[in-house]
């Protein structure tokens, strides 16, 4: 036994890349390395409390993780020898000792290290567990790390002299128990060990999730109060910050004590929670950034969990080397409280081991390096001046952590120039680390533009997920405490769930769920007058209009009258509904301030305001949205000048607004009166046509706010208006000016202007009259069938994929007739997808659809193929390499139709393709007998000796070899009689011999 120690001992050494005394000392006071695998935890505790700083102890953590990685697979080598030893005592152990050469071949050209212990310890590629990693997958890849340490193993046996001389048998049962049993004995004994060392050194549970109790994960926990605990208590404080990085550590202590609003933002009387009282911590989900999808993708996120463990999760992160090598970036949408868990997390790390640094980017100078950034946000916070490695030092031994808030707005405001943003954070950690000086870094960002970022290697997201109605519950019983006097004052109800229920898209996100509190706390009923829910528009124009209305009497102090109140309330709506064109025709969901000034200039004019002192004045824009609530603003400072966009704090908030003043403009062309009486003056579109023309206003969330709108006007306006709207789709065709030329969004060719127009009047026209003919939209074509066509084509030319996806989704069409002329009725799709109806090639061609069959063919069909190839369209293209072999093949034939019996007209490719597809399984054969029919009357014009004949005949004795099967004898004759009239006389007499084939078959009982 002895033997076999110092032979493992020396393979262990080289393993893990040169074993110092600190290791036994660490583990074993006997020195024996297989004592660790007898007594795991054995003085681990000790020798971790004597750590100089978290870095330190982080580092022997990971080291010690590494000894039992490697150590579990030793010691179950051990015990595989010990038992080869007993059955076969030919083999001597004593001969397993290691040269030094041997040991470097064992452990894969790995060299000593001279280094201390846990640096030597880390160098080791040996898996460990991550934070974001399911405990399962840190499993699966050690499993494969032993197979490859086992293989080495067995080809370093080989390598030895005593190999040789082992019987055959004995050398293959040891290869197969190295090679196959000890890795999973391997992971076995790895799980023991762990959970030995994680009795003394806390932090292994939080690496791996394996929570003693998990009933903590699901516990409602506020402001990340057990964080500092769990820190706290693997901690020896040695160095304890002096100067500034105390200074430092009260300023953010200081922001749990702040009010979750400033009091200009709430009604008077009302008491706002604090940061402490108020914040709820999370559900969340993390994943790696792999480079496989982007986490701006819903569906990216899918294979990610659903996690309720956020302090024991940041336990695991801030203790462990990850965020060392990369930024932890913590995504979110707007008001999930992405900045307020980086306040929260400043305050709640312990200045004792910890040296939260947290940097505003919209407060910092965006050209500046991220070290000038850091010593900003510490002057900015402190009054003092410092930099960067003083700072560090004031610490002691406390570890650095950089919170980063508002990566988004760097984006938003400065374009891609800080794109990689992140990598440059690395690259400061990466230096910062070479120093000495290690740091661990998060940053925060919408999760919008997380498709515009360059990843670091190494890089791990972390998205906010809205509340669940627990923690709205939970949210909502500290807010009705701390308001209870001013709902008694103002003798209204606490605000319930009941309440919250049908808004709970809204109320998920904390901020927003502030905005429906202090709705509901100024006196605003979230029902209606029959005590039902509001609905969702009735909620956008009370909620907006409410927060709208309290600052216009702000500015008013009941100088004004009621109507004068609400004529200046509804232009701030306006304003804002153009802000939220600024949006929807930029194709964001932000816009510049420069932006929004350009904008509001061209369509409403340029007006002056004075300037107060030395003070700039403010420009429309600002004074637009810089009090409202629900606009939040983003900015950057660059090159001295403060850049700034606004977005609203829910995308669904400028979808409303964008809906709502589309409706408004569109219900102004019932005012018009033309000036003569005689003849007709063309309608005023010319707003309409400036808003409604550089972007799609038929997602479905607008669909459903315009409906809404539009379901409010008396049914007389609704059916006068779609017929005004139809005159402005006819009249703005033939129109070749730009009314507002100074607006333009964006660049844009003038035909897609008239496309994306069209295709927003068309949804309108929908919208008022639940179902329309194409004849009534274009009453001045000939054949509404072309008209359709036409405008479909432009419509496609004009709008982008996913956009023309959205248009031809959200239509149904069928196909009409009246007498001879062809006619669609289209309607706005409810509901989930519909299968389209059968194309009936008799509304396709104008051929009567007479009682007996009718037979027609036109010979352009390769005209077909190639005007699909030149669209070079996806949707073209899709289609046409699948039909290619039909093309091929049997060209003529889909081209050629059959119709009339009461039947819709369909080619002779169709019909073959539903006798092959749904011959056996969907079709009756009554139906199968038609089918066969219509194949045999199209060889009376098919080209009967050439390539399409040639192609044909297998299939069809195919189809007849599998379908007469099916039928009675008596019924065989008839069925290939219809099929061959008209065939050639060679695939007649094939067809026949079929016949004959199966009526043998059916005699022998077959």
């Amino acid at each position: 036994m002895a033997a076999l120690d110092r032979a493992i001992a020396g393979a262990l050494n080289l393993a893990t890349g040169g074993l110092s005394g600190g290791l036994l000392g660490m583990f074993d006071a006997r020195g024996r390395i297989l004592g660790l695998g007898r007594d795991a935890a054995r003085g681990v505790g000790a020798r971790l409390g004597r750590a100089h700083g978290r870095v330190e102890r982080t580092q022997l953590l990971e080291a010690a993780h590494t000894v039992i990685v490697v150590l579990a697979f030793f010691e179950v080598l051990e015990q595989a020898f010990d038992a080869l030893v007993q059955e076969d005592p030919p083999l001597s152990l004593n001969d397993l000792l290691l040269s030094r050469r041997e040991q470097i071949t064992l452990a894969g050209g790995r060299p000593t290290s001279d280094e201390g212990f846990a640096q030597t310890m880390m160098q080791v590629d040996a898996p460990r567990p991550a934070p974001h990693l399911p405990y399962e997958d840190t499993l699966v890849e050690l499993r494969l790390w032993y197979r490859r340490l086992a293989s080495r193993v067995v080809n370093f046996l080989r390598g030895l002299a005593l190999w040789e001389e082992l019987p055959a048998s004995i050398r293959s049962e040891i290869a197969d128990t190295v090679h196959d049993a000890l890795p999973e004995r391997a992971v076995e004994q790895y799980e023991a060990l762990y959970s030995r060392l994680a009795v003394e050194a806390p932090e292994f549970r939080y690496w791996s999730g394996r929570l003693e109790h998990q009933a903590t994960r699901t516990e409602l926990r506020r402001a990340l109060a057990g964080l500092e605990s769990l820190l706290s208590s693997s901690i020896v404080v040695q160095d304890p910050p002096v100067d500034i990085a105390q200074a430092l550590s009260r300023a953010h202590l200081a922001a749990l004590n702040r009010r979750i609003l400033d009091a200009e933002s709430t009604p008077e009387g009302m008491r706002v929670p604090t940061l402490g009282e108020a914040y709820l911590d999370p559900d969340f989900r993390v994943r790696a950034v792999d480079g496989q999808g982007s986490p701006a993708a819903e569906d990216w996120w899918e294979e990610a969990p659903l996690r309720q463990d956020l302090t024991e999760y940041l336990t695991g992160v801030l203790t462990s080397e990850g965020l060392t090598l990369a930024p932890l970036l913590v995504l979110g949408q707007p008001g999930a409280g992405k900045s307020v868990l980086s306040r929260i997390l400043a305050a709640r790390l312990p200045a004792a081991g910890f040296l939260p640094v947290r940097v505003a980017l919209r407060d910092v100078r965006a050209d500046d390096e991220l070290q000038d950034q850091l010593e900003q946000a510490v002057r900015d916070a402190t009054g003092e001046q410092v930099a960067w490695p003083a700072l560090v030092r004031s610490a002691g031994t406390a570890l650095p952590v950089l919170l980063l808030d508002g990566f988004d707005e760097l984006l938003q405001t400065t374009g891609v120039h800080q794109n990689d943003f992140l990598v440059k954070v690395a690259r400061f950690q990466e230096r910062e680390s070479e120093q000495g000086r290690p740091v661990l870094a998060l940053v925060t960002s919408r999760t919008t533009v997380a498709d515009r970022v360059r990843y670091p290697q190494g890089t791990v997201a972390m998205r906010l997920e809205p509340f669940r109605r627990e923690q709205i519950e939970a949210w909502l019983q500290q807010w009705n405490l701390s308001n209870a006097r001013h709902f008694t004052a103002r003798r209204l109800s606490p605000l319930t769930w009941e309440l919250l229920e049908p808004h709970r898209t809204l109320a998920g996100q904390p901020l927003l769920l502030t905005m429906l509190a202090l709705y509901h706390a100024a006196g605003n009923d979230l029902q209606g007058a029959d005590e039902r829910p509001l609905g969702e528009a009735d909620l956008y124009e009370a909620l907006l209009g409410s927060f709208a209305r309290r600052e216009v009497a702000k500015d008013s102090r009941d100088t004004l009258r009621d109507t004068q109140i609400d004529d200046l309330l509804e232009r701030e709506l306006q304003r804002l509904s153009l802000v939220a064109f600024a949006m929807l025709n930029r194709r964001r969901q932000w816009a510049s301030t420069a932006e929004l000034e350009q904008d509001l200039a061209a369509l409403l004019g340029r007006h002056a305001h004075a300037a107060s002192g030395f003070r700039e004045p403010l420009g429309q824009a600002e004074i637009t949205l810089g009090r409202f609530f629900f606009v939040q603003r983003a900015q950057s400072i660059k090159g001295g000048q403060t850049l700034s966009t606004y977005e609203f704090l829910h995308a669904t908030f400028g979808e409303y607004l964008a809906a709502r003043l589309a409706v408004q403009l569109l219900t102004r062309l019932l005012d018009h009166r033309p000036v003569f009486s005689m003849g007709s003056e063309p309608l005023n579109d010319d707003m309409l046509f400036a808003l409604l023309s550089f972007a799609p206003a038929f997602s479905r969330q607008m669909l459903r706010f315009a409906r809404a709108r539009v379901e409010q006007l008396p049914e007389d306006d609704r059916e006068r208006l779609s017929r005004l709207v139809i005159r402005v789709l006819g009249e703005r065709e033939l129109r070749a000016d730009q009314p507002y030329p100074a607006y333009f969004p964006q660049r844009m060719r003038a035909t897609v202007r008239q496309g994306i127009y069209s295709a927003n009047l068309v949804m309108f026209v929908l919208l008022l009259t639940g179902e329309t003919a194409v004849s009534s939209l274009f009453p001045t074509q000939d054949d509404p069938g072309d008209a359709w066509h036409s405008r479909a084509l432009l419509w496609r030319s004009s709008l982008e994929e996913p956009q023309w996806t959205d248009f031809a989704s959200a239509l149904i069409l069928r196909r009409t007739r009246d007498g001879d002329r062809r006619d669609l009725t289209i309607r706005l799709r409810q509901g989930e997808p519909a299968i389209p109806e059968a194309m009936d090639a008799h509304w396709i061609y104008p051929v009567p659809q007479e009682q007996e069959d009718v037979l027609w063919q036109r010979t352009y069909w390769n005209e077909i193929w190639h005007k699909m190839d030149l669209s070079a369209g996806t949707n073209d293209g899709v289609a046409l390499q699948a039909l290619r072999p039909l093309f091929e093949s049997l060209g003529p034939l889909l081209t050629t139709f059959n119709g009339g019996g009461g039947r819709p007209a369909t080619s002779i490719v169709h019909d073959l393709l539903k006798l092959w597809l749904e011959g056996e399984i969907g079709m009756s054969l009554e139906e199968t007998q038609v089918l066969y029919r219509r194949v045999g009357n199209a060889l009376l014009v098919s080209d009967r000796e050439g390539s399409v004949m040639r192609h044909l005949r297998p299939v069809l004795v195919g189809l007849l070899d599998r379908d007469l099967k099916r039928f009675p004898p008596q019924d065989v004759q008839h069925l290939v009689d219809v099929l061959s009239v008209h065939a050639p006389a060679e695939l007649r007499e094939l067809l026949q011999g079929r016949a004959e084939a199966a009526r043998f078959r059916t005699l022998r009982g077959e």
